[in-house]
């Protein structure tokens, strides 16, 4: 009886042995299936990037805005190239669930994210640590007017995998105006035109192709951008599969910091208004940013 239970107890093992490593090398398989996808992305990103036009001028900015003057007069020293690409390192917690304790359900996370000003476009590459041993790749992009988005269990359980939508076009190049102040020269005018609202604020508006989005940003006296905002980004709506809704989004943005003679806050959070209430779900922080320059 002995001999036989040893024996079973030998068998289980070899076989959850077998089973783990059929599991972990699925799980490499799919990294580097996942790998493969970004580079295939990229190379379209960067394919499709040109080069943006003439160096910054603080004397052909004397039209826009006030607030708007400040911060550009602060970020961007005169004669500044502009900035073609980017690549920006990040790291911070990202929230997994809405509901409940506005400070629970945070995750850690690291991520790479690639920019190019000429068509605006990028590609978020991020891994967000949900247990020890259980991690979540997340790929959200939008390259030559197309948006798309993709996480997965592992890289290899899809938990969301959207194809491209006007919808979906229209939030992510939201999300690239908000996120152009870590390559400011992509705020300067031209694909983006700036409107007066208030002393301190003013709103921004981004046209690519058929699809034009605007964010309201707001400035201090000195010149930094320290919030976005919209009344109406839109949004999955819950439960009721392809249809989406006009929900109110925003961000604010912190400890700026000098980078290639450039300034730019190198921290971020943002958050949708549910039922009145903020909630959070990005906090994070730029490691470190790379930078191609035009000519």
């Amino acid at each position: 009886m002995r001999q036989r239970t040893r024996r079973w107890l030998r068998g289980t093992a070899l076989a959850a042995g077998v089973t783990a490593a059929s599991g972990m090398l699925a799980v490499v398989a799919a990294g580097r299936r996942w790998r493969a996808e970004i580079r295939r992305h990229l190379e379209d990103l960067h394919r499709l990037g040109g080069e943006p036009p003439q160096p910054v001028s603080h004397d052909a900015l004397a039209k826009l805005p006030q607030p708007v003057q400040r911060y550009f007069a602060l970020v961007l020293p005169e004669g500044q190239p502009r900035i073609s690409r980017a690549r920006v390192r990040q790291a911070g917690t990202f929230r997994m669930r809405e509901g409940g304790d506005p400070e629970s359900d945070w995750a850690p996370f690291t991520a790479v994210q690639h920019f190019t000003a000429e068509p605006p476009g990028f590609i978020w590459d991020a891994r967000i640590r949900m247990a020890p041993l259980t991690t979540v790749r997340v790929r959200d992009g939008y390259i030559g007017g197309h948006a798309s988005m993709r996480g997965a269990v592992g890289g290899l359980v899809n938990v969301v995998n959207a194809a491209d939508t006007p919808e979906l076009r229209a939030g992510a190049l939201q999300r690239y105006l908000a996120e152009a102040v870590w390559f400011p020269t992509a705020l300067l005018p031209g694909r983006v035109t700036w409107s007066a609202v208030d002393e301190s604020h003013a709103r921004a508006t981004l046209a690519d192709g058929e699809t034009s989005v605007a964010l309201d940003f707001e400035f201090t006296p000195g010149g930094e951008i320290v919030a976005a905002h919209t009344p109406g980004r839109l949004r999955a709506l819950p439960g009721r599969r392809g249809e989406y809704g006009l929900v109110p989004w925003g961000g604010r943005y912190a400890h700026y910091r000098e980078q290639g003679g450039i300034r730019i806050p190198t921290e971020a959070e943002v958050f949708w208004v549910l039922e009145g209430r903020e909630q959070p779900y990005y906090r994070g922080r730029n490691v470190r940013i790379e930078y191609r320059f035009a000519g």
